[in-house]
């Protein structure tokens, strides 16, 4: 933090306004107090209080997150769905080998193929830098989301610019992140739909629209708990992403803390994720009960 010629009375005084000539129990013990005051401490890198920090980045990882998860669901539930119908088709077959391909497949090796392919090669895609175009001035925070501040503040150029850096990023989690959701479609259709009500109604000759959307109301949960687990392990697990392109993002805060011995950052992002995991799981459990009421009794 003071560089290569520090003095060492420069160095032991850091240390002690680090709080560092104290043993780890009593660090521990200030670092929970000032947490309990709302001070995450503060960053030595960018010299602001680490919660300011977060706050400000964010919006931008849950705007990545979101939207790649948005995509994951779009691809992976119409995929298990077509497959659980029909179980030796082709739809089928290509479903397996995409969901066994994409659970292998590293989201930030996917990420590099894609820039080469689309903003390299065929030049369609900007430049993986960042969240807008340099050239263009992005519209004061309201959000922090881009694509609704860009909306609110009525400048399309810039929301186009947004929408545009945001292509890749969000298709790179969604296509390596379709493969958990598409399997667990898949086995919970076809549970539900060789089940004795699924039988029974086909023996009483319900229309199989009505059928397949009674089965798909009854395997909804086990959908619905992958996607929040995906939720919440997308916070941290698109810190990679988040770097190869330079996103700018709570992930990629956390990554440069890690790197430079930064660890106030560190802790605040895993706090900020474990607090907005638990509002994921909160809301998972309401729908839930939106889905099945019996769950509540």
């Amino acid at each position: 933090m003071l560089g290569p010629t520090a003095t060492p009375e420069a160095i032991a005084s850091l240390r002690t306004n680090l709080g560092l000539d104290h043993s780890l129990p009593v660090q521990f013990w200030i670092y929970l107090r000032n947490l309990a005051h709302g001070d995450l401490g503060t960053s030595w890198q960018t010299t602001r209080p680490v919660l300011e920090d977060l706050i400000q980045r964010f919006p931008a990882t849950l705007e990545l997150v979101t939207l790649g998860l948005l995509v994951a669901v779009l691809i992976g539930v119409p995929l298990g769905l077509a497959s659980a119908f029909k179980e030796k088709g082709i739809v089928a077959r290509i479903a397996n080998f995409y969901g066994l391909g994409a659970g292998a497949l590293p989201d930030f090796w996917l990420a590099l193929v894609l820039i080469f392919v689309f903003y390299t090669l065929l030049q369609w895609a900007p430049a993986p830098l960042g969240r807008i175009d340099l050239a263009v001035i992005p519209p004061p925070p309201v959000t922090g989301v881009l694509t609704i501040d860009t909306l609110l503040a009525g400048d399309w150029n810039a929301f186009r610019s947004a929408v545009a850096h945001l292509v890749l990023p969000v298709f790179t989690l969604g296509l390596v992140n379709a493969g958990a959701i598409l399997k667990m479609t898949q086995s919970t259709m076809e549970k539900m739909l060789q089940s004795e009500f699924s039988r029974y109604e086909v023996l009483c000759g319900m229309p199989h629209n009505l059928v397949v959307r009674h089965a798909l109301r009854n395997a909804l949960p086990p959908i619905v708990t992958i996607i929040s687990v995906l939720y919440g392990f997308l916070i941290g697990g698109a810190v990679l992403v988040e770097m190869v392109f330079s996103w700018g993002g709570a992930g990629q805060y956390a990554v440069q803390g890690v790197l430079n011995s930064d660890f106030y950052p560190v802790l605040g992002f895993v706090l900020f994720s474990a607090i907005f995991s638990l509002f994921v799981y909160l809301a998972v459990d309401l729908i839930y009960f939106a889905i099945d009421p019996r769950i509540s009794h």
